[in-house]
């Protein structure tokens, strides 16, 4: 279940507008290919844009049985057409993705078969899971088009989700993949290709790949909004009332499983310069909390970690036909000695570390401060954001997550005084959030020779699922 520009908090499956950002370059695959078709080939039918409808313009209410409704009745019939009429936009979008990418790009060879196995993952066994809903969803509409009850057939079918887990925590390799893929020239032409035909609906494969995340963070609110409308008396509302339990649990397992696979992914791509960088804090992180790009005052990029209980400031690395990797180039920040500083736009500290350091009052935007102390040393990086919100989206996520080690410490220490080290954490699950990676500024320095630093991209889970 988590590359964006702003922060881009953790999340596993909100990813959110969980985009996944990577900067990787590598060289074109040189293998010899049999050259694309003509782009004319690829075209498909145009498909016209999907319009939203309403069940009120579907089903004339004016006339039959439906004449007869009250305004909340008919709005809950609103909200069950609308749950239907996602389940039948989402099977035609699966099977777009399957029909229009990866079937052409197996038979013309421009991927071999593992690779658009890693990249489409369990994608193709979802949709008769979604058909099997749709299904049961028309069956229960009666022929004037009103829907009595759906709560059983939600409570029955819901389990099935179960099945999200693997392609959702397949996502963040599946990305990375698609990414590295695109710089493969024949890879580059073909999804171009797709992207200017009508049937893509000016969507890029990224975008289909990801629209099952998206309807699985939406199930409990367009639970909600059938709740809504359904009367506490209603014979369907148990029913409902059950559903909504039973998805936010199957939703909350899934974000926590997809978090737990982007955590020891992005921990798998770390490297260490040195053996003294490694830290228990880090190999024992279940939770990334969010993670991104910075930028120092010398314009150099950083990519920061900020997992449950630690801060690791990195640099990527670009290996030839490998996913990037992240070369620590700081000693991982234990949160619990971290101190936050929001720096305000402009400002200018005496003995500090940003006068001086930019030549207009512009480049000293957005930027906050931590300070830690390292065998007795006072440590600083200064940090900016590429904007406002990015800035206090940062701010957010590291206050959280500093307050929950903290706790966590706390707690250690009351149950086991004597024994309990820092080092002993047991990792506790941040709530996930989807955050935008955003441009910021590394800065480092002892004592009052504060230092700048750079770079920071909070990592997409926010949705819970929702925020994933």
């Amino acid at each position: 279940l988590a590359s964006l520009l702003p922060p881009v908090k953790s999340t596993p499956l909100k990813r959110i507008g969980l985009r996944l950002q990577r900067s990787i370059s590598l060289h074109h695959d040189n293998r010899t290919a049999a050259p694309l078709p003509p782009s004319s080939s690829l075209t498909m039918t145009p498909s016209k844009r999907r319009d939203s409808k309403l069940w009120s313009e579907t089903f004339d209410v004016r006339t039959g049985a439906t004449q007869t409704l009250s305004p909340k009745e008919i709005k809950r019939q609103e909200a069950i057409f609308e749950l239907a009429q996602g389940e039948q936009d989402l099977v035609e979008d699966l099977k777009l993705a399957k029909k229009a990418y990866h079937d052409p790009m197996l038979k013309l060879s421009i991927m071999t078969e593992q690779e658009l196995n890693q990249i489409f993952g369990t994608l193709e066994s979802l949709i008769p899971l979604h058909e099997d809903l749709l299904g049961r969803l028309r069956d229960a509409r009666k022929p004037d088009g009103s829907t009595e009850h759906v709560g059983h057939i939600l409570t029955a079918w819901l389990p099935c989700l179960s099945s999200y887990t693997s392609y959702c925590s397949n996502q963040v390799k599946a990305k990375a993949l698609l990414d590295q893929k695109k710089q493969d020239r024949r890879v580059q032409d073909f999804l171009q290709r797709c992207l200017q035909s009508p049937f893509s609906r000016k969507l890029d494969l990224w975008n289909f790949l990801d629209i099952p995340r998206s309807r699985l963070v939406k199930y409990p609110l367009l639970l909600r909004e059938i709740l809504k409308h359904t009367a506490n008396d209603h014979p369907d509302r148990q029913h409902l009332d059950e559903a909504m339990l039973m998805v936010q649990s199957v939703v909350a397992d899934i974000n926590r499983q997809t978090g737990e696979s982007e955590c020891q992914y992005y921990k798998e791509r770390l490297l260490y310069s040195e053996e003294g960088q490694r830290d228990q804090l880090i190999d024992r992180s279940k939770t990334l909390c969010c993670h991104g790009e910075l930028k120092n005052n010398r314009g150099v990029k950083l990519h920061v970690f900020l997992f449950q209980n630690t801060l690791v400031i990195t640099r990527s690395v670009s290996l030839h036909n490998q996913p990037v990797s992240y070369q620590l180039c700081r000693q991982p920040i234990p949160l619990t000695r971290l101190d936050l500083e929001d720096l305000s736009d402009g400002e200018m500290r005496v003995g500090g570390s940003i006068r001086g350091a930019f030549s207009n009052t512009e480049r000293t935007k957005n930027f906050f401060r931590v300070s830690y102390r390292a065998e007795g040393q006072p440590l600083t990086h200064s940090f900016q954001a590429s904007d406002a919100f990015n800035k206090q989206q940062w701010i957010n996520c590291i206050r959280q997550a500093k307050e929950a080690a903290v706790q966590q410490l706390q707690a250690g220490a009351r149950l086991d005084p004597g024994a309990f080290r820092e080092t002993d954490l047991d990792p506790r699950p941040l709530r996930e959030r989807d955050l935008d990676p955003g441009p910021w500024s590394e800065l480092e320095g002892r004592g009052n020779d504060r230092g700048r630093a750079e770079g920071f991209q909070g990592r997409r889970r926010g949705d819970g699922l929702p925020a994933v």
